[in-house]
C-alpha cells in the first residue's frame, strides 16, 4: 500500500460534497426521496464511495466531507446500515455550534467524525450555497496541521497513479496542482471568426483541449490565499497567472458523472467488470479510456 504523509500524519481528503447537481436533477429525483449527486449510485454504491475507495486504496482513509444539499442523506449513509465499522468514533460540535457557509475558517461548521469500513470520516456541514472555496475554508481548522492534503469533487472518476501526483506536485513546490484531462463530452468546439461566421466544428474529445479533471493536491498556503468570498477557481487564476499552479496530464481513464447518460456508461462498466477505476481490484480486467459518444 502506498501511504504518503505530511508531518507524520496521514494526508487527508477533502471532498466537497454540497453542490446541487442540477443536470442530474432528474436522477435524483427518480429516488423515493432526493439525493444529493455524490449519493447516486453506480453497480449499487454511491459514487461518493467510489471515489473514497480510489484514495483508500492508495492509503488515504482520513476524509473530511463538505456536506450542503441535502446533507442528511450523506449523513444517514455513514451513520446508517451501510456503515458496517460500527458506532461512530467521535462526536464533535465546532465551538461555536453556528452552522458553516460562512467561509471564516473559524471552526464554524456542524461536524461529527464516524467510522467507516476502517475509514475516519468527518461530516462537516459547510452551508447549502456556499462555494467551493467557502467550504474549505470552512474545514480549514481540520487541515492546520497537514502541509499537503488532497481534494475532490465528489462525482468523478479516474485511474490515475494517485501517488504519482503527490510526488510530483511535491517537487514542483506549487501551492496547488491539479489533474488535466481530454474533455470525453459529445460536443464539439467551434471556431468562428468576428462576424460568427464558423470556421470549423471539432469534437472536444479530439481537439486537443485539456480541462481540470477535479482531482488535486493542495498545500496548506494555498489556504492563506482564499479570501473570504472566493471560490477555488479564483485562487487558481491567480495562482496560474503567476505560474504557481500545476498541472498533471492524464491520458488514461477519467469520467464525470454530470448527465443521466454519464450514470449509464459508468454503471455499465461496472456491471461488464471493465471499471478501470476500480483499481483496488487486483485482478480487474484493463479497460480503454472510454468516450461518452
Amino acid at each position: 500500500m502506498h501511504r504518503l504523509s505530511a508531518g507524520g500524519d496521514p494526508v487527508k481528503v477533502v471532498i466537497f460534497c454540497g453542490g446541487q447537481g442540477l443536470r442530474m436533477r432528474a436522477a435524483s429525483a427518480a429516488s423515493p426521496r432526493p439525493i444529493p449527486k455524490p449519493m447516486i449510485p453506480i453497480g449499487g454504491r454511491p459514487i461518493l464511495w467510489h471515489v473514497m475507495r480510489y484514495y483508500a486504496h492508495f492509503g488515504f482513509t482520513d476524509f473530511v466531507l463538505c456536506l450542503g444539499y441535502h446533507a442528511e442523506a450523506i449523513r444517514s449513509y455513514f451513520l446508517g446500515a451501510e456503515a458496517i465499522a460500527g458506532p461512530p468514533t467521535d462526536d464533535v460540535t465546532a465551538a461555536n455550534g453556528s452552522c458553516a457557509g460562512n467561509g471564516n475558517g473559524n471552526g464554524s461548521a456542524h461536524q461529527l467524525t464516524v467510522g467507516f469500513h476502517g475509514w475516519r470520516v468527518t461530516l462537516a456541514d459547510t452551508g447549502l450555497d456556499a462555494s467551493v472555496g467557502q467550504r474549505l475554508r470552512s474545514v480549514r481548522h481540520l487541515l492546520r496541521d497537514e502541509e499537503t492534503f488532497l481534494a475532490n469533487y465528489g462525482d468523478t472518476l479516474t485511474d490515475a497513479d494517485l501517488p504519482a501526483m503527490i510526488s510530483r506536485a511535491r517537487l514542483a513546490e506549487a501551492p496547488a496542482s491539479l489533474l488535466a484531462v481530454r474533455p470525453n463530452q459529445s460536443f464539439h468546439v467551434v471556431s468562428m471568426n468576428g462576424g460568427g461566421r464558423v470556421r470549423g466544428l471539432l469534437d472536444a474529445a479530439s481537439s486537443g483541449l485539456w480541462i481540470n479533471g477535479g482531482y488535486f493536491v493542495l498545500r496548506n498556503e494555498l489556504l492563506d490565499e482564499l479570501g473570504p468570498d472566493e471560490d477555488l477557481v479564483d485562487v487558481f487564476h491567480r495562482l496560474a497567472a503567476d505560474d504557481r499552479l500545476l498541472a498533471q496530464r492524464h491520458e488514461g481513464f477519467w469520467a464525470p458523472m454530470d448527465t443521466f447518460k454519464d450514470r449509464q456508461l459508468l454503471d455499465g462498466l461496472h456491471d461488464s467488470g471493465r471499471a478501470p477505476w476500480q483499481v483496488w481490484n487486483a485482478d480487474r480486467h484493463d479497460a480503454l479510456s472510454v468516450a461518452a459518444g
